[in-house]
């Protein structure tokens, strides 16, 4: 009743419901450990243990029916006074809120026995994370060497093939499994709800302080950055232009202008294709004008692109707000994605036209979960940029995440969502992989090659296949490739950490004129060989990739050795730096 009643009410209300349905879950398994805790005191002779179980058990219950009393009350109330003030109308969302984490945390047994409200340490989210990170490094190696032994057993002791393909397939269980394990801790340890809460508050936060700050009090007389959206690059390295642009914007505490008509991809200009990112000041007109660095006084501002950027701030990517910094590194496990994704998700809102496409796309291609989304980058890229991997390389990523799942789920269907600019790459996928549901779609492939890439066609084609990629539920792909990464980036704001949902063939992530990547040595390593390096604890190493073998390639600043060294042995080191607080946005 109280249900129906919700949703007749306006849209506010309709927040309430998934709420209740929560609610109503937790009720279901307070009664399920009732149940279970009588059957078991009754098959163990009324044990001291089964009756502690009982006990629980009852409590919980009562507990459930007290929240119930609560809820009830809450919702009253806000029946009655339904025709009030937005700020009462949120305040009742918020209590009620309240009222079902602690329900939660109760459901959630001994683990949630005495969590803070405030979350976890940020000593247990980073050692949690590197335990499952080096779990992951730990496979690559041994996969890397078992494979190296495999090739030698081939030519001399081929009788070692059938014993070696055994360890690695026990192996690989045992690294599903130890993930597995790793990722229901997680689940159980009593923090998830505030993870939740805490990534829907931090990118609140900062949407407002974009939206703030590209809608001054008074135009006319704002301090403004001009960027112009003419960057000789293909989409993907265009976005990622437009974000630079806004991280200066922010840092400096100007307006970004956006000056896009031309724009290669559409002449008409941005705004055609996505919302305008200002409602009330779009123009570059002020009382003066320089190119950066320019004055702090002086109005308008006009940036070059990254790569002629000079003096160079330090607040280029990678780093991340100070006043941020403390919640984004223990929430995120990659806090600089999270940073870039909240631009784009402040840039990217379609225009009505555009979001339909987006909605006939998924409609027409089929697209729904499980899925995994493949971007295979050739073209212009191959060769020059990065090496080529067979369609055979992606899938077994695929599959490795697949086998993974379906130790905790099942899955109806195995479905990969297929993007590239080959169209032969889609079709080659469904020859070869019959047992899998390719969803794909040519044209668009056709459309991406370098000879019609700057078209309207081809434009709807890339924003529907990155779409589609960061909503899918993992990314298999090479970071070599913008597209890849700007699907990366989107995605952070779908999760509270999606750090993990990739599988990159090559690069690790990185930012296109990016500030230097360095990592901290926590563990002593002397090399073994002339390829790899000597690290100790406290050294800083800039990172120059991942060889997902166990080892990574890097320059130890302390004595410019460049070299291989294990991955494991060191931490990402996050950068740092002081911006804006924007004290005026709460």
């Amino acid at each position: 009743m109280i249900v129906r009643q919700l949703m007749g009410l306006n849209p506010w209300a309709r927040v309430l419901v998934p709420f209740l349905f929560v609610w109503v879950l937790f009720v279901l398994i307070f009664y399920s450990k009732l149940n279970t805790s009588a059957a078991s005191s009754s098959s163990s002779d009324g044990g001291d243990d089964s009756l502690k179980r009982l006990e629980r058990a009852v409590q919980q219950l009562e507990r459930s029916k007290q929240v119930d009393q609560e809820l009830r009350l809450l919702v009253d109330e806000y029946l009655a006074d339904a025709g009030t003030s937005a700020d009462r109308k949120q305040h009742f969302i918020d209590e009620l809120g309240s009222k079902l984490e602690q329900d939660a945390a109760g459901s959630a047994g001994w683990f949630a026995v005495g969590r803070p409200r405030n979350g976890p340490s940020l000593e247990y989210e980073r050692l949690r994370r590197r335990v499952e990170t080096n779990t992951q490094e730990l496979w690559n190696f041994l996969q890397s060497e078992v494979t190296k032994v495999q090739k030698q057993a081939l030519r001399s002791a081929p009788e070692l093939a059938k014993p070696l393909n055994a360890f690695l397939s026990l192996a690989a269980d045992h690294k599903r499994s130890l993930l597995t394990d790793i990722e229901r801790m997680r689940a159980a340890d009593g923090y998830e709800a505030w993870r939740h809460r805490e990534a829907a508050d931090l990118s609140e936060l900062v949407q407002k302080r974009l939206t703030r700050l590209q809608n001054p009090e008074n135009c006319s007389t704002a301090r403004k950055l001009l960027c112009r959206l003419n960057k000789g690059c293909g989409y993907g390295c265009q976005l990622h232009h437009v974000v630079y642009c806004f991280i200066m914007a922010y840092a400096t505490e100007r307006t970004l202008i956006l000056k896009s008509k031309g724009w290669r991809y559409h002449k008409a200009g941005w705004e055609e294709v996505f919302q305008p990112i200002s409602d009330t000041c779009l123009d570059s007109n002020g009382a003066s004008h320089a190119s950066w660095p320019g004055q702090a006084n002086t109005q308008v501002l006009t940036l070059p692109i990254i790569d002629s950027l000079n003096p160079r701030p330090p607040y280029l990517p990678l780093a991340i707000p100070a006043d941020l910094a403390p919640r984004l590194m223990k929430l995120h496990g990659d806090p600089i994605v999270w940073w870039i994704g909240q631009f784009l998700k402040y840039l990217l809102k379609p225009t009505g036209e555009t979001q339909q496409m987006l909605e006939n796309g998924i409609e027409r291609l089929g697209f729904k979960k499980p899925i995994v989304g493949v971007h295979v980058r050739r073209t212009d890229k191959v060769g020059t940029e990065a090496a080529f991997h067979g369609i055979e390389e992606y899938m077994t990523a695929v599959d490795d995440y697949y086998d993974q799942l379906e130790l905790t789920e099942k899955v109806d269907k195995r479905r990969v969502f297929v993007a590239s600019d080959d169209p032969k790459v889609i079709e080659e996928t469904k020859t070869k992989y019959p047992h899998y549901e390719v969803i794909g779609d040519p044209n668009v492939a056709k459309m991406a090659a370098v000879s019609t890439r700057y078209t309207d066609s081809s434009l709807n084609g890339i924003i529907l296949d990155i779409h589609l990629l960061s909503l899918s539920d993992y990314l298999v792909c090479t970071f070599s490739s913008q597209v890849c990464r700007v699907a990366y980036e989107i995605m952070q704001s779908m999760y509270p950490d999606a750090s993990g949902r990739f599988r990159s063939l090559d690069d690790i992530y990185y930012y296109g004129g990016q500030n230097s990547h360095n990592r901290e040595v926590v563990l002593p390593h002397e090399p073994k060989n002339h390829d790899e390096i000597q690290i100790r604890p406290g050294d800083l190493v800039g990172v120059a990739g991942n060889h997902w073998n166990g080892y990574s390639k890097g320059k130890n600043l302390r004595t410019n050795q460049v070299g291989l060294f294990p991955s494991f042995k060191v931490n990402d080191k996050i950068e740092i730096v002081e911006l804006p607080k924007y004290p005026y946005v709460k």
